[in-house]
């Protein structure tokens, strides 16, 4: 979507238009910009996708309602062959960019933080979730997708996702148990901003997540250790949230299942965008998944 259109659309929708449009260098299958009009900023963001942003509007006003920091939504529709939404602009930058800056006092409530939001989220209802909704199918979606990526792109070895697969049966009561509930499940170094060392929004909220919040978590860790950054926050998170010993079996496996997600994703092309991929990336997440492979056979936590 060119500028000429956005400006369009913000003279159709406020009554006037942008001073500045700048596009974001975020996004895999939308196009997100940061639009100035006078002194207030504001989110766009567009797509290609037909309904882009129906789950979007649903979830953003069902979680604001939830005194959850979110986007509010200003408005939404088409335009030259383009679905658009317009948000509040957020202050702040994703927890990743500014980790090392974070005191572990900060980390320590921001995690105390985040729990309550999921806590918050869980009382969703979801009594319209299909019978037929199983976690174990999630489990199994989540390794097919990673063997498929990792076979077509060629850059690991696919008998590290036959290996998870085979553990599998460990925990297979467990993952049976899980239940339909909600959570916040793309919030680990990114989509959680944060501004003088707290939270102050939560982004990119185009689906909801149902099952084990244990795995936000273990996404989390994963991220972390791919940046090469310290993982006590992770720590903060499990103390807060609370678990099993089964739990925490569970999370080690979720950690492993995410090492081979981020694997399928080198290389792959997301729209007009392939994610990066070099002989450093490939060691780093080889070396990931042995230390996380090593602990799993040993029965060792973090």
């Amino acid at each position: 979507m060119n500028n000429k259109v956005i400006s369009d659309i913000f003279l159709s929708c406020f009554n006037q238009i942008p001073q500045k449009i700048e596009r974001c260098a975020v996004g895999i299958g939308n196009n997100v910009y940061i639009v100035e009009c006078g002194n207030t900023k504001y989110i766009f963001r567009s797509s290609i996708a037909e309904n882009a942003y129906e789950n979007t509007v649903y979830w953003l006003k069902k979680l604001y309602l939830l005194d959850i920091p979110v986007p509010k939504v200003f408005f939404f529709g088409k335009k030259a062959g383009y679905n658009y939404l317009i948000l509040n602009y957020i202050e702040g930058k994703d927890i990743g960019l500014v980790y090392q800056e974070l005191h572990e006092q900060e980390k320590r409530k921001i995690a105390k933080e985040l729990i309550e939001i999921q806590r918050r989220v869980a009382s969703l209802s979801a009594s319209h979730i299909d019978d037929s909704w199983s976690w174990m199918q999630f489990i199994d979606e989540m390794l097919e997708r990673a063997e498929v990526r990792i076979i077509k792109n060629g850059y690991f070895d696919s008998e590290k996702v036959k290996r998870i697969r085979e553990q599998k049966k460990i925990l297979e009561e467990y993952f049976l148990s899980v239940e339909p509930i909600f959570y916040l499940d793309d919030i680990s170094t990114k989509n959680l901003l944060i501004f003088n060392g707290q939270i102050s929004g939560i982004i990119d909220i185009d689906w909801m997540g149902i099952g084990d919040n244990l795995t936000f978590i273990a996404l989390t860790y994963v991220a972390l250790l791919n940046m090469n950054y310290e993982t006590d926050y992770v720590d903060y998170l499990l103390e807060e949230r609370g678990y099993t010993d089964l739990e925490r079996r569970a999370f080690l496996f979720y950690s492993l299942l995410f090492c081979v997600d981020f694997m399928g994703e080198r290389g792959t092309q997301f729209g007009d965008k392939i994610i990066d991929v070099n002989e450093c990336i490939i060691n780093r997440l080889n070396y990931i998944y042995e230390k996380l492979w090593n602990m799993w056979c040993e029965k060792e936590y973090i």
